[in-house]
């Protein structure tokens, strides 16, 4: 990128003062007509900019890596959500440390959307032995996470009408590359043995994810990290794969893979690679898997890069 500035600075010196002033307005222009966006977790604000494009300016509160259900806003990150123009979360209790400070914005009056709202109670998994939550990881599911997209497009459009057709266009487009990965996803899986389609992690965090791929998951915590998991778990964990001779367990980005890799010890199976669970991955690094390359910091790089993990160990 630097090797191309001198080239720039002579490309600007042959072009007439009034022309620089006019394309120096124009980029100020754009800038200031973009809409300002604030969101939480990293599929969100990847989702942001694949509706939103060039309209928008959008700005993440966490980071690769980043566990929502433990983060704790910082002050700067009240600067940033109180100068959005609006806010997007992903609710559910997912991001359960900021949900007061939510509030507090609006009531404020400040624009606070979660991407999940629109979803059917129906369509939602209950966790057994918690009474009153519902299970906030709904991206692990392509067609779940389409309807948090379609959330996201009309709230783009109530608050900037003029870009209507930029939203749906983009949406449209990228709704389409969702469904087509949904279904890559289940064909792959489909190669694994049946009995081995068995998905051992450090929380719950992926039964949407098996529920739309035809896995069975089985988390050593629940659906939050805020707590360790019990010993009797972890027994419990243990013999469950000796008895069922599972090949491969997996750990979690955004989870410390101590119990992991002591269940792993504990039952002589193997580690079979990194999940991305609460979080994308690093943005610009790609994997290619059956064909198809992925930004690991996009979510078609999430749901790219666990379906090929997976694969690969459970075959």
């Amino acid at each position: 990128m630097l090797n191309h500035v001198p080239r720039l600075h002579r490309c600007l010196k042959c072009l007439p003062p009034m022309a620089i002033l006019i394309l120096l307005q124009i980029s100020c222009d754009l800038h200031a007509s973009q809409i300002r966006v604030v969101a939480t977790t990293t599929m969100i604000t990847d989702a942001i900019q694949q509706v939103g494009g060039d309209r928008v300016s959008v700005e993440g509160l966490m980071g690769p890596g980043v566990d929502p259900h433990l983060y704790k806003p910082a002050a700067s990150d009240v600067i940033k959500l109180s100068r959005g123009e609006i806010i997007f979360y992903n609710g559910l209790l997912l991001e359960g440390k900021m949900a007061a400070l939510f509030s507090r914005l609006s009531r404020q009056g400040k624009p606070v959307y979660a991407v999940t709202e629109g979803i059917k109670r129906s369509q939602l998994i209950k966790p057994e032995n918690v009474s009153g939550h519902w299970d906030p990881h709904v991206w692990g599911d392509p067609r779940l996470w389409a309807e948090c997209i379609r959330n996201i497009t009309e709230t783009l459009k109530r608050h900037d009408a003029e870009g209507s057709d930029t939203y749906d266009r983009r949406s449209k487009r990228y709704l389409k590359r969702l469904d087509e990965l949904n279904a890559w996803g289940k064909r792959n899986v489909e190669t694994i043995q049946a009995n081995k389609r068995i998905l051992i992690t450090s929380h719950d965090a992926f039964n949407y994810f098996g529920k739309a791929f035809g896995l069975k998951v089985v988390g050593v915590q629940g659906i939050s990290t805020v707590t360790e998991a019990p010993l009797a778990d972890i027994i419990n964990i243990v013999d469950f794969i000796k008895t069922h001779q599972i090949p491969a367990i997996f750990v979690e980005s955004s989870v410390s893979p101590a119990t992991i890799n002591r269940i792993s010890e504990d039952s002589g199976t193997s580690v079979g690679g990194e999940l991305f669970s609460d979080a994308l991955g690093t943005p610009g690094l790609m994997e290619t898997h059956d064909g198809r390359s992925f930004d690991l910091g996009t979510y078609e790089g999430w749901i790219g890069h666990n379906i090929a993990t997976v694969v690969r160990s459970l075959q």
